[in-house]
């Protein structure tokens, strides 16, 4: 996949996100129901939902820039990467937020993005190659300041940005290890 078309995805699912933000707005926020609560039964459909919903504008593009870049930057490896990092981090980031999150609304694409930052960092440990880490350090260089979004603090869902964050980093784990031989051939 070239990184033109690989961008062109990224660019349609933020913008399919900005749709999704304005019929929210237009519908006095009743796209809000599709949110993930932990431990409900109602809840449960926001693990899928939760990354496209947002509170505002101002959170959406609060996330849209990162996600774009990092985004992009994963999907230079190819679409079906892209797609299983993705679904990884939603599904498993989104699974653990339904279990061991705080008992409210968890919305925004903010663990996508911890998500694809731990896989980017993560990669160049599992897949080492000069491009990678020279990727990782751009990576950790712009948005290492994300780390301060692993603390708690009033109004966001702190959980989110740690189980995506881990969930990037098991994607990593999956996709790109390579199984060791229990034997040593020495």
């Amino acid at each position: 996949m070239g990184a033109l078309k690989g961008f062109k995805i990224i660019a349609g699912l933020a913008l399919f996100m900005v749709a999704l933000q304005l019929l929210n707005a237009v519908t006095g926020y009743s796209l809000m129901a599709f949110g993930l609560i932990p431990r409900t039964m109602h809840g449960l459909p926001g693990i899928l939902t939760s990354p496209f919903l947002h509170a505002s504008f101002a959170h959406l593009s609060a996330n849209l820039i990162a996600f774009l870049i990092l985004g992009t930057l994963v999907i230079i490896e190819g679409g079906k990467r892209f797609m299983a990092v993705s679904a990884i981090i939603i599904v498993l980031g989104g699974s653990l937020v339904w279990l061991f999150g705080f008992a409210g609304l968890h919305i925004g694409a903010s663990g996508w993005v911890f998500g694809l930052w731990a896989y980017l960092l993560s990669r160049a440990w599992f897949h080492r190659s000069w491009s990678n880490l020279i990727t990782a350090s751009v990576v950790a260089l712009l948005y290492g300041g994300l780390v301060v979004g692993f603390l708690p603090r009033q109004g966001v869902s702190f959980e989110g940005h740690l189980f995506g964050a881990f969930a990037g980093f098991i994607a990593a784990k999956v996709l790109l290890s390579t199984p060791r031989s229990r034997f040593n051939a020495g």
